[in-house]
């Protein structure tokens, strides 16, 4: 019977490389939420001199930075993002759970204004959009790729991802089961090869164990002299 050669060792790390590389591409293994603004346009300012410009930031709670708005310096205008900007995104939201968020404007010697806060949801989104809008105050318009809305119907929302974890359960069973299965055949094989080679020695050093008693043999018998 014929073998394969051995898998070299540097192979077979690939090999594990790219099978976790494969697990960790799941559809929903790994899915980030993250918003970003998408436009805004707020309706008024809080500082005492009209000529002067406001410093509005987004912030959340649990999240480090303020994320100041830069461009947002003008009442009653539309500002529009591509999603791309240095301070974006505004933060990342969790599977199950809403962030406290809001829309500030900062002030030097009192306490900064607020615009508004609210409970921000990735139950939220319909069609990766959200818009929050509080009167007399501001319209923002939010996105987030990964963010599912209820649309009204939170129980079809949660039976949705009931089955988007069963199927990402499946496929994360199916994968480590692959890969125990690659791993126990090559360390099979290997342990195979290894035996083979033990055996070959010993059967060489059982010949020249056999050759040499043949020779003492013959030396004992004379005959390598009449030879």
């Amino acid at each position: 019977m014929r073998w394969l050669a051995p898998i070299p060792p540097r192979r077979g790390c690939l090999l594990l490389c790219v099978l976790l590389v494969a697990l960790c591409s799941i559809p929903g293994s790994s899915s980030s939420r993250v918003v970003t603004l998408d436009s805004i346009d707020i309706f008024t300012t809080h500082e005492l001199l009209p000529i002067s410009k406001p410093t509005v930031y987004f912030r959340c709670n649990g999240d480090n930075n303020k994320t100041y708005l830069l461009d947002v310096k003008e009442a009653n205008s539309i500002y529009t993002f591509k999603g791309e900007e240095s301070w974006q995104p505004l933060t990342e939201l969790p599977e199950k759970k809403c962030k406290r968020c809001g829309l500030y404007e900062e002030d030097t010697f009192i306490k900064d204004d607020v615009f508004d806060e609210w409970e921000l949801c990735s139950s939220d989104f319909k069609d990766s959009k959200y818009t929050h809008f509080k009167e007399g105050q501001f319209n923002a318009t939010f996105l987030c790729s990964n963010c599912t809305a209820s649309a009204g119907h939170s129980g079809a929302h949660e039976s949705s991802a009931e089955v988007e974890t069963k199927k990402a359960s499946v496929a994360v069973i199916i994968i480590v089961s692959v890969l125990a299965s690659v791993l126990v055949i090559i360390g099979l094989f290997l342990g195979y090869k290894y035996w083979q080679k033990r055996k070959r020695e010993r059967d060489q050093a059982r010949f020249l164990k056999l050759f040499e008693e043949g020779d003492d043999i013959d030396d004992e018998l004379g005959l390598s002299n009449e030879l």
